[in-house]
């Protein structure tokens, strides 16, 4: 019968203290032989005796822990980012969550034309395996400040180069394997709050796995329709008739999927809404798309975008000379 770590702990420290009872027990008394008989003898062999196997039971232990932490399918999330203010909190707040999810890889792309020293410090520190790569968004499709964020897609070139790491990666490692074969792709943007919940749910994702997303499109939620255990439709606020209507926080991809479709990639240049589909439509039927949360009753991501900080006093100061130490990082 196998003890739980806190059961060995609890034998260990009740026998751990008969002993010491006993000893204090023994101390100012007169050493008489004739009293140590084979009772005691017994008693205090039959004591070692269980802290030997108490002992052994807890080194045992540590790597049947360890191998079920490893065999694990991997999650591989790809996270782009961009220089702006709230860009160190946002990372420090998705990276505190990644740290309670076990087997995680995260890929971090900036949009920018080369690392900056402000993420590659901050990954270094973070405690997590981690890929660092850089993809800068053409001057044509970036946001223009005062745009809404809905005018044109975001994140395409950065999701496509996590994409290239990966093909590259499996490709040096032949291709095959657990670790390969297994694993998940996620696509979770740095300003969005995750439940630990969810990359259990879609750890073990055969192909496409689908959920609902919160406090998105203008809605309370958005989420796969299911009818006998297969998504039917999708309950959205705008365009329905999309290939696949659907959130990119809302999906997973096995990474076998995206292996045995190489041409498969984010398309920049899609219609509003369209990202999405531009990359799921030509691996992936409705049909086969896989349920997940409670067959998608259950929100466990949600949309909550950071509000751009005002810094008008900040302005003030600056315009006076009296503006932030340069050497304090935000």
């Amino acid at each position: 019968m196998k003890l739980k770590l806190k059961t060995v702990f609890l034998l260990y420290f009740m026998v751990s203290l008969m002993g010491l009872v006993y000893a204090l027990m023994q101390l100012g008394q007169r050493c008489d032989c004739r009293e140590h008989d084979l009772p005691k003898d017994r008693t205090i062999s039959q004591l070692r005796g269980e802290l030997h196997k108490l002992h052994e039971q807890m080194r045992k232990s540590e790597p049947t822990k360890a191998s079920k932490k490893t065999s694990l399918p991997t999650i591989y999330v790809i996270t782009p980012t961009y220089a702006r203010l709230v860009q160190k909190a946002e990372l420090t707040r998705l990276s505190q969550t990644f740290l309670h999810v076990p087997q995680l890889h995260w890929i971090l792309v900036e949009d920018a034309p080369h690392k900056t020293p402000l993420v590659r410090d901050f990954l270094a520190a973070s405690g997590l395996t981690y890929t660092h790569l850089h993809m800068l968004t053409p001057k044509e499709r970036k946001l223009q400040e005062g745009d809404p964020t809905w005018l044109k897609p975001r994140g395409a070139e950065q999701r496509n180069e996590g994409l290239r790491w990966l093909r590259e990666m499996a490709a040096a490692a032949g291709g095959k394997g657990p670790t390969i074969e297994s694993a998940v792709v996620y696509f979770a943007d740095d300003d969005n709050t995750y439940s630990l919940q969810l990359f259990e749910e879609m750890r073990y994702t055969v192909k496409v796995s689908v959920w609902p997303v919160g406090l998105v499109g203008g809605m309370k939620f958005e989420r796969p329709v299911v009818e006998n255990g297969k998504v039917v439709r999708f309950h959205t606020g705008w365009r329905p008739s999309r290939p696949f209507p659907i959130d990119m926080a809302g999906f997973a991809v096995s990474l076998k999927l995206v292996l045995d479709n190489p041409e498969a990639r984010f398309d920049g240049d899609a219609q509003i809404g369209f990202l999405e589909s531009s990359f799921l439509q030509n691996m992936v039927t409705m049909e086969e798309l896989e349920p997940k949360a409670d067959m998608c009753n259950k929100v466990l991501v949600w949309h909550t975008r950071t509000e751009k900080p005002k810094m008008k006093r900040e302005e003030a100061l600056i315009k006076q000379g009296l503006g932030s130490d340069p050497n304090v990082e935000v």
